[in-house]
């Protein structure tokens, strides 16, 4: 039976041969990182080991098709600028105008087009170059977007604030 196509594209994004010492001698596997997105606001990272690299890949997209995050967008760029870290990885996200078009390097990217983001600019302001830490920082800079007009928590009373309502008061 043959399978059916998957409504997300996935891309392998890092592959590594990780090794573990044993008593009877060093073990490989692979590790796997893939990005997989909808291209209409979904977008996922997952990351898995395999004995081989087939399975690697196959572990890593069933987990990053799991993990997905819902990207608020606005006329195919991000609502506001947003800024995230994740280990020694700093990244920068930023709305662009229309017809702009989407600036941004490495794993940003894929993320960006796996996501359907077609007008944004994308900064590593670290100077890290893991590709697994960049892209689980530009996921949580997405996860931080707040799409325009929902209701965000009440902002706490600055002291002006308040002493003006005490004016208003007496």
């Amino acid at each position: 039976m043959p399978r059916e196509k998957s409504e997300f594209d996935s891309k392998l994004v890092d592959l590594a041969r990780v090794t573990r010492v044993s008593a009877g001698g060093r073990r490989f596997r692979f590790r796997a990182v893939v990005i997989a997105g909808d291209r209409k606001s979904r977008v996922g990272v997952g990351v898995a080991k395999g004995a081989d690299v087939a399975k690697a890949m196959e572990k890593a997209t069933r987990r990053a098709v799991k993990n997905l995050v819902t990207v608020p967008m606005a006329q195919d760029t991000i609502p506001h600028e947003v800024e995230a870290t994740f280990g020694a990885s700093h990244v920068l996200l930023k709305p662009q105008k229309k017809g702009r078009g989407l600036v941004a390097g490495g794993v940003m990217r894929i993320i960006a087009e796996k996501a359907g983001l077609k007008n944004i600019s994308a900064k590593t302001i670290s100077k890290s170059r893991n590709k697994l830490n960049n892209a689980l920082a530009t996921l949580k800079a997405l996860q931080k977007l707040r799409a325009q007009g929902k209701e965000t928590a009440p902002q706490p009373l600055q002291e002006s604030d308040a002493a003006k309502e005490e004016h208003a008061d007496a």
